[in-house]
């Protein structure tokens, strides 16, 4: 008996343990694959159509097939030489290889946004900037802080309500 990509101490290790140690192995080894991260890893990277590799149970060869169905535990594939579905555990299936395109922010993760301004960032008397609806920049004093909004004078005998997340400092040169 051989098994491919096993190394031949193990399998002769095996074939002298005893019928109670090789079914302590085994529940072992169930206990492991069942175990949720496992099953993450594979399914993480895996979606309906994809094609991916798999064990062959009854003779251990690795074989190709599509995605047709994914479970909690188990994945359901269509074999693509024999043409016939499949149902097995995500275990026997080898971990596709992350796609990029998928994960976007495995290739380059945002910098963080810089923190928007709040009420507590101003007070009356200070010198502000802001850009009207006609993005023009219009530069004033507050004159009143309310909850959500400052009262800015410009100036020009109008007065502008801007909310806070608007409002820029303004360093006198």
């Amino acid at each position: 008996m051989s098994a491919p990509g096993l190394d031949p101490r193990v399998l002769d290790a095996l074939q002298n343990a005893s019928s109670l140690e090789l079914f302590q192995l085994s529940t072992l080894i169930e206990r492991l694959l069942a175990d949720p991260r496992r099953i993450i890893a594979v399914r993480k990277d895996m979606h309906l159509g994809q094609t991916v590799r798999f064990v062959d149970w009854r003779d251990g060869s690795l074989r190709q097939g599509k995605v047709v169905a994914m479970r909690e535990t188990q994945v359901t594939l269509q074999d693509l030489q024999e043409r016939k579905e499949w149902k097995l555990p995500y275990a026997a299936i080898e971990p596709p290889q992350p796609d990029p395109a998928a994960h976007p922010q495995a290739v380059a993760p945002e910098p963080p946004a810089a923190p928007r301004p709040t009420r507590n960032d101003f007070r009356c008397g200070e010198k502000v900037a802001f850009e009207d609806k006609y993005l023009q920049t219009v530069v004033g004093t507050i004159v009143r802080i309310n909850s959500r909004t400052a009262t800015i004078d410009p100036g020009d005998g109008t007065h502008w309500r801007v909310g806070f997340a608007l409002l820029r400092h303004v360093v006198d040169v």
